[in-house]
């Protein structure tokens, strides 16, 4: 895989959170998004809701064209930094907790894609 490669994968990945990101605000402006079908489709063409679809589609297209040029062993595994990206920014625009085990659980999937891509380097 070269860093062009990688970039792809992380754009795909930062797209992705970035979708969730709009979805959970999307939601945090409704009193109750599930009360009732009106309220179910009121939620569904919210703006933000359709928002992180479009970048979702988009994040697909680009996921479609990654997996054509890069080992999926190796491509998805990158993909689980969104886990990483998303308890950030979680922290940052929604004021949710950050606490030891959350950056534990961070630093053990780091270390488990630093050794995914370590095998690709040495297995080629």
């Amino acid at each position: 895989m070269n860093f062009v490669q990688f970039l792809l994968i992380l754009a795909n990945t930062l797209m992705l959170v970035a979708g969730q990101f709009l979805w959970k605000y999307g939601l945090m402006q409704r009193d109750k998004p599930f009360e009732s079908l009106r309220t179910i489709l009121e939620l569904v063409f919210s703006p933000y809701i359709l928002g992180g679809l479009f970048i979702y589609g988009c994040a697909t297209v680009l996921w479609l064209f990654i997996v054509s040029k890069v080992d999926l062993g190796l491509a998805y595994p990158i993909q689980s930094l969104a886990y990483i990206i998303s308890i950030i920014g979680a922290y940052y625009l929604f004021d949710e907790s950050l606490n030891g085990l959350k950056i534990a659980g961070c630093l053990l999937i780091l270390a488990g894609v630093a050794c995914i891509g370590l095998s690709a380097k040495y297995a080629a």
